[in-house]
């Protein structure tokens, strides 16, 4: 069997970042297995810039953006295998995988870092009536298609969903010639980020309608057409609300989910509400030496905070194999209330953590003029005041360390929204 101080589960933005940080920190044997035939992960297909304003200080498309990591790694001399899958990896860290060139094979790893990303919420999860005509596709099967393969899915195009693969394909079929007639949104507030629905949906005349969905799918061999209908506060269509579009393509942007069955067969602890690994300060799962990074973790808004996140997790992993990070000291946990759906992290360890700790969370309504307030025990230490919050949007908080160790007796930070 084969042995690895780092093996990282997945070559995309997460999977390159954590190994380039860990190479950078000195940890000469790592390998990062991808299942795909190329580097990048789904960067690859998303060829809009916006890519990479924190990162490079410059924007980026989304292969550029992935191109500078490769060529970080390749740089580095990081090895890499694709078009292999990882089947298994058990809790003593054992990675079994298998490819067409070497069969199915085994290797011991000293440390694993999780970042396999995430995959859009299907169809078969929407329970819409109606036959199961050609026509309908996922988001990210149709910008697969339209930006990779060069197919176009279809003409005249209804998509369900705000979330901002959505946004995005709706301005990408607009450039291609289709003809995008609505935006529909279950929730009263768009999943996606408020910039990609200026620039991909006002700036092309497109309508966005919050509180509706698709309640009939029409055509049986081909999408012919949808009806959407107005729903109430528990997501219920209001009879009365129909309204018929005629459109031969329907597309999907209803949510990610991180890609999380290796980590469950594995044992590792999970988040109820993101479906990601629950982490402490070091990315470190429940299991000593497993790291979770990216949107296997939880789904992000912005690669940017993918490779930042994915850094820390490939720089503790370093210090994990060689011995560096404290097992001793008290946990303190983070937890998340009124208005706030989860953090990242969830616990911290002082002797663990470095100078400043970023904790990234989403709320779970759309917020004005509110607080962010963060609490030692009982007592308010942190009130930053946003003139808008909203789910699509990640927000975070910064603890220093420093102000952590002057309260003796710290036993939980809670993150909370404020009206005053």
């Amino acid at each position: 069997m084969k042995s690895y101080d780092i093996v990282v589960i997945g070559g995309g933005p997460a999977g390159l970042a954590a190994a380039a940080s860990a190479r950078k920190e000195g940890i000469e044997s790592i390998l990062i297995l991808e299942r795909d035939k190329e580097l990048g992960g789904i960067l690859n297909q998303c060829i809009h810039n916006g890519f990479g304003l924190h990162t490079f200080k410059e924007e980026l498309t989304g292969p550029e953006y992935a191109g500078r990591f490769i060529d970080l790694v390749t740089q580095l001399g990081i090895e890499y295998e694709l078009n292999t899958m990882v089947m298994d990896i058990s809790p003593n860290k054992v990675v079994t995988a298998m490819n067409r060139t070497e069969g199915m094979f085994q290797i011991q790893a000293k440390a694993v870092i999780l970042a396999m990303g995430c995959r859009e919420r299907s169809r078969g999860a929407l329970n819409i009536p109606g036959y199961r005509p050609a026509g309908i596709f996922s988001a990210g099967t149709a910008q697969r298609l339209v930006n990779m393969e060069g197919y176009m899915p279809g003409k005249e195009v209804v998509i369900l969903g705000s979330g901002d693969i959505g946004l995005i394909m709706a301005r990408r079929m607009t450039l291609e010639g289709a003809k995008v007639k609505v935006v529909a949104e279950l929730m009263p507030y768009s999943g996606g980020l408020k910039r990609n629905i200026v620039q991909c949906l006002n700036d092309y005349g497109i309508p966005l309608k919050l509180s509706h969905t698709v309640v009939d799918v029409r055509g049986k061999e081909r999408l012919e057409g949808i009806t959407l209908a107005q729903v109430d506060e528990k997501g219920k269509p209001i009879p009365g609300t129909e309204e018929d579009y005629a459109c031969d393509t329907l597309l999907l942007s209803v949510g990610l989910i991180p890609e999380n069955e290796l980590s469950l067969g594995m044992g590792v602890e999970m988040d109820r509400v993101t479906s990601g690994p629950i982490v402490n300060e070091s990315l470190e799962t429940n299991i000593p030496g497993v790291f979770a990074c990216g949107n296997v973790l939880h789904v992000h808004d912005l690669v940017d905070y993918v490779s930042e996140e994915a850094g820390r997790a490939g720089a503790n992993a370093s210090r994990y194999v060689k011995g560096e990070l404290a097992e001793s000291g008290t946990n303190i946990d983070i937890i998340a209330a009124d208005g706030v759906r989860y953090t990242v992290p969830r616990q911290i360890n002082l002797d663990r953590m470095e100078e400043l700790l970023t904790v990234r969370f989403r709320v779970g309504a759309v917020y004005k003029d509110c607080y962010i307030s963060v609490y030692y025990n009982d007592e308010r230490v942190m009130h930053k005041k946003k003139q808008v919050m909203a789910p699509g949007e990640m927000e975070q908080a910064v603890l220093q360390k420093k102000k952590l160790a002057s309260y003796p007796g710290l036993l939980r930070i809670t993150v909370k929204i404020e009206k005053e």
